[in-house]
């Protein structure tokens, strides 16, 4: 999943939280725990991919904050 402006990183969380709840219910039918998987692979990386710019971000901005100082 590529960073998709018309979902912010707490919605994506939330349907990642929802999608492992899911999974953990034994009646889940297989299929429907394969594709709720690959589902949640994509909102993980996709997660993982705005809290690495966020860092990059904070980063970026403590560098020029020390470099005014």
């Amino acid at each position: 999943m590529e960073k998709n402006p018309d979902i912010s990183f707490e919605e994506a969380l939330a349907k990642l939280e929802s999608i492992v709840a899911r999974l953990e219910q034994p009646e889940v039918p297989l299929e429907e725990s394969v594709k709720q998987f690959e589902e949640g692979v994509k909102l993980s990386r996709y997660c993982a991919k705005i809290l690495e710019e966020a860092e990059l971000r904070i980063e970026q901005v403590n560098q020029t904050k020390s470099e005014n100082e």
